[in-house]
């Protein structure tokens, strides 16, 4: 019987090392939403139309609804801005009033994109409240003087999306996406386990700031490493990442070594307006970064 175990674990670590880890990016331009209207269940889908100035979270939507009891789908134009939706069906005019509504809205004007939708006489508006709450987004339906409760069975609104989907042992398949942040930008660099679990490092470059003219916005970006911290058996618990580049923390001019160990680098971060000093050294083969001062 002990043979038998030990035979059987020892095929159960060669089946577990043979499993690769692997990172796909996907962009996202358009999500499908469910949710309801007065109680009744509704489908929303909904594409990214082009940003209206330079945020990327304030831009253009096109797309439809419909009741899921009838199916017959109800044209929307509109524009997503920082999590609300302000949504337009224009009825017979939908393609000539849509032209119109987007020569009028700026970026000065998108909080004010239901008065100018009325002015161009609209039909039905949509409009959800989706601030990253605890929440379902919530808001309302409007037509023919009439308002109606709306929810979205969601609590990201968001259209655009930086998905980097990494699949690890067990088909499991985790988005960076959900846990770490909205901007994507990761590498795999490599992965390694040990008595106290598994990790992933990755390198990354990603935007400082989704509005390229607010502060950051133009910069290259934030650069660096990070490691996610698994349990025994692939349950996420942590990350930290490990700047080298950063217009938000104000760090440049990061010098780094590679060590005679050939896949070990050292960094040395300088100080900067917000931290002091220090250096990290990142083992690519075996997954780890180990700060000091």
């Amino acid at each position: 019987m002990k043979k038998l175990f030990i035979l059987l674990f020892s095929l159960s670590i060669t089946y577990f090392l043979c499993q690769k880890i692997e990172l796909k990016k996907t962009t996202d331009s358009s999500q499908i939403f469910k949710g309801e209207i007065a109680g009744s269940p509704i489908t929303i889908q909904l594409n990214f139309a082009g940003i209206i100035d330079c945020n990327q979270y304030q831009h253009f939507v096109e797309g439809w609804y419909y009741y899921d009891k009838y199916k017959k789908k109800i044209p929307l134009t509109g524009v997503y801005n920082l999590g609300d939706l302000y949504l337009f069906n224009f009825g017979d005019q939908q393609k000539k009033t849509v032209k119109l509504f987007k020569e009028k809205i700026t970026r000065g004007l998108i909080e004010k994109s239901d008065s100018i939708a009325k002015t161009l006489k609209v039909k039905e508006i949509l409009s959800f409240s989706g601030q990253e709450t605890d929440k379902d987004a919530s808001g309302n339906l409007y037509f023919e003087n009439k308002t109606l409760s709306a929810k979205l069975f969601t609590k990201d609104t968001r259209i655009y999306r930086y998905n980097n989907y990494i699949t690890i042992p067990n088909n499991k398949k985790i988005n960076t996406y959900d846990f770490i942040n909205k901007v994507g930008g990761n590498q795999l660099v490599s992965y390694a386990s040990d008595q106290s679990g598994n990790r992933i490092l990755l390198y990354f470059e990603e935007l400082s700031n989704f509005n390229f003219c607010g502060m950051c916005g133009a910069s290259d970006g934030e650069k660096g490493y990070r490691i996610l911290y698994f349990t025994n058996d692939w349950n996420f618990k942590s990350y930290d990442d490990f700047l080298i580049e950063s217009c938000i923390e104000n760090i440049y001019d990061t010098t780094s070594t590679r060590l005679k160990e050939s896949k070990v680098l050292k960094f040395n971060v300088k100080k900067s307006s917000v931290s002091p000093a220090y250096t990290f050294v990142v083992d690519v083969k075996n997954a780890t970064i180990t700060k000091s001062r």
